[in-house]
């Protein structure tokens, strides 16, 4: 699965990729339609091309090279306990080492940017992928759902680097927060095919059961208005790219929370309307189910809320 995941990416680099509108620059809706569309065909291919495509709007928005012709790159920025890389400068040459988690697309990537802690603090760097102190560690992937996404954790071992921005520029630029809504376009495409199976199902029986129809108008509804909300997320994206408002972190989180939550509706309504079967004997829709169940943890659920929660009360500021 991961080798043929992996061809497709490849494939998806060489022919479409080009045409992928940057986020902010007038078409963000297209972009978002792209992803979303990915997702609904495979959402490990899509978690690929996602990347890819964050890596290029990462080095436009920081100022350096596009990617290259047969370059694949993807974007490395986990930081999850105990895992994590140093920089440091040696000869006047940046080199990184120590252990990165959850790199997608570790076999197929031909370069990647990475977060690293340097003496200054945190930073971006590009790397390329073919250097022998460059080491995907089998094993560390495990998950059922998204196995094609190819995420095993990475040791480096003075593995050579290209800084990408200033120190902090990764997260603090307005784009950080336009991407995250791109990986929720991925979710709302990957709960758009978990729902084809039950809309599939309605309409072979002509006119459904009353329990499969409210279902499948539950569905309908969760699916309907978070898409709303991603259209008019990449239309306030592209009537302010640069967050002069300072509101791109409140949408951000609020788009994510709401896809991730119609995801959940979607993967729960499904399976009561339509029992064991199409997961027992359907591989697409079983694949989909657990492909969606992983990917939607990229969004941390309750911590989430509660920034969101924070932002929305400073919103509003104090009754008199």
């Amino acid at each position: 699965m991961r080798r043929s995941v992996a061809a497709r990416f490849r494939a998806w680099v060489d022919t479409e990729a080009h045409a992928l509108p940057l986020p902010g620059a007038g078409r963000t809706q297209e972009r978002f339609a792209a992803l979303y569309a990915l997702g609904r065909t495979d959402l490990s291919l899509a978690r690929l091309a996602e990347g890819h495509a964050d890596a290029t709007a990462i080095l436009h928005e920081l100022g350096s090279a596009p990617p290259g012709p047969g370059e694949c790159w993807g974007v490395w920025a986990a930081q999850p306990p105990n895992t994590g890389l140093l920089a440091r400068e040696e000869g006047g040459q940046w080199l990184l080492d120590g252990h990165k988690a959850y790199c997608s697309g570790a076999h197929s990537c031909t370069h990647a940017l990475v977060t690293a802690d340097t003496p200054h603090g945190r930073r971006l760097f590009a790397v390329r992928t073919d250097h022998p102190g460059y080491v995907p560690l089998e094993g560390t992937w495990q998950a059922i759902g998204m196995a094609g996404s190819d995420t095993p954790d990475v040791r480096f071992t003075a593995v050579p680097a290209r800084p990408v921005g200033a120190v902090g520029a990764y997260l603090d630029r307005p784009g950080f927060q336009h991407g995250g809504i791109g990986v929720a376009a991925c979710w709302l495409g990957g709960a758009r095919a978990v729902a084809d199976t039950l809309q599939t199902a309605a309409g072979s029986a002509g006119t459904p059961d009353p329990l499969t129809a409210a279902h499948l108008g539950a569905v309908d509804m969760a699916l309907h208005g978070a898409h709303s909300v991603l259209q008019q997320a990449a239309q306030a994206i592209d009537a302010d790219p640069s967050d002069t408002s300072g509101t791109a972190r409140l949408r951000g989180l609020r788009v994510r929370a709401i896809a991730e939550q119609a995801c959940r509706d979607v993967l729960d309504r499904v399976g009561r309307a339509t029992g064991a079967g199409p997961l027992c004997h359907d591989p697409r829709h079983a694949r989909n189910v657990a492909d969606l169940t992983v990917y939607i943890r990229q969004h941390h659920a309750d911590r989430n809320l509660a920034e969101l929660g924070s932002l929305v009360a400073q919103e509003a500021g104090p009754r008199r």
